[in-house]
């Protein structure tokens, strides 16, 4: 039996979380066991759709006509869709409807977080919605010494010097203005940004941030995963000041590699992500400043060994083993057969002894 992991508009979404989403789908699969295609075969059980463009809508259809179930991933929602573009305010509640829509087009929802789940199920939600995490590759990700010296070699630092880094869109939501004011307030240290958003689709406010840019402020761009993980694990704090996520995978990217990690307190890392547990919470820029000063003087705690039990706890492998529990529970896969139980030999007891219930 196998997957078929619907492909359409991967290029569109190739260098967001959706498209790390997709990637970690067929790699999940495949350590549990199980085959992916990217189009119909004859033994595809079901279809994995990861968005909401139009041509989503005759995957759909593709599958209603040969009998077969649909998995769509819940991975946006209206709240998470402000703040992001050009329009997209005010787009917002024709993007919920939307996406309310598309969803329901699935025989099961699954989304990543137990935040996400409730806000999809108060949009209206009649289907079943599943939450598992996206997943982290926990065999890639991972703490490195010589990668840490690479990137400061990378980078030409020098002994002492001290680096914060944050990973996304080059929107508001991510926290780029609150990126920028934390810069500009440390100016003894040096802040990197990887990601990149099409200028054109930007607002205003956002141009106009980016600008004036503090001098100790690196816009690095879309980089390969290899250079990615080199700098979650040769900086010194990773900075995440997200407004909205429906899980964040670049967070259990960076847990994974042991970076002490900085959080905007906002309710998706709840039940999950505690802080002064796995990583540190804050509400604004004064206390993100405070909490990463805290870690760069080591005057706060080191959560590193919490925050890579976590990552772990999400790694590929666990999460494609919940996935076919849902597969299962959803009769998308056959309930596997019970063991057979051993006959046991008379020699073992004696002929008349008695192994019932007492």
């Amino acid at each position: 039996m196998r997957i078929y992991i619907y492909n359409g508009g991967e290029k569109l979404v190739g260098k967001s979380g959706v498209g790390q989403a997709i990637r970690h789908q067929r790699e999940m699969l495949r350590r549990a066991g199980m085959a992916t295609t990217e189009h119909w075969t004859a033994d595809a059980a079901a279809i994995h759709i990861n968005t909401v463009l139009p041509d989503s809508l005759l995957a759909v259809l593709s599958a209603r006509l040969r009998g077969r179930k649909v998995i769509y991933y819940g991975h946006s929602t209206m709240e998470d869709f402000r703040s992001s573009f050009k329009g997209s305010d005010r787009l917002a509640p024709l993007f919920r409807q939307w996406i309310k829509f598309c969803y329901g087009l699935g025989d099961v929802v699954l989304t990543p977080t137990e935040y996400s789940r409730k806000l999809l199920e108060s949009y209206g939600m009649k289907k079943p919605v599943y939450s598992i995490s996206n997943g982290v590759d926990t065999s890639f990700f991972a703490p490195s010494r010589q990668r840490r010296e690479a990137f400061r070699r990378r980078w030409g630092l020098r002994d002492g010097e001290r680096v914060v880094i944050s990973v996304g869109h080059t929107i508001a939501r991510k926290g780029l203005p609150e990126f920028l004011e934390l810069a500009r307030r440390m100016p003894e240290v040096r802040f990197l940004w990887y990601g990149w958003t099409d200028p054109r689709l930007l607002p205003q406010s956002i141009q106009d941030a980016l600008a004036p840019a503090p001098d100790n402020v690196v816009f690095p761009g879309f980089v390969d995963r290899e250079t990615l993980r080199e700098a979650y694990c040769g900086a010194d704090v990773f900075a995440f000041l997200s407004r909205e996520e429906t899980e964040g995978i670049v967070v259990l990217e960076a847990l994974a590699c042991g970076i002490p990690t900085v959080l905007r307190d906002i309710p998706v890392y709840d039940g999950w992500l505690e802080s002064g547990r796995e990583v540190y919470k804050a509400a604004d820029v004064d206390g993100f400043e405070a909490a990463v000063r805290g870690v760069l003087d080591g005057t706060l705690p080191d959560l590193r060994e919490a925050a890579l039990t976590t990552a772990r706890s999400r790694s590929l492998e666990t999460v494609g083993r919940r996935l076919q529990e849902i597969y299962r529970r959803e009769g998308i896969l056959p309930e596997p057969e019970p063991a057979a139980v051993p006959a046991v030999s008379p020699l073992l007891f004696g002929k008349n002894s008695f192994t019932g219930p007492m």
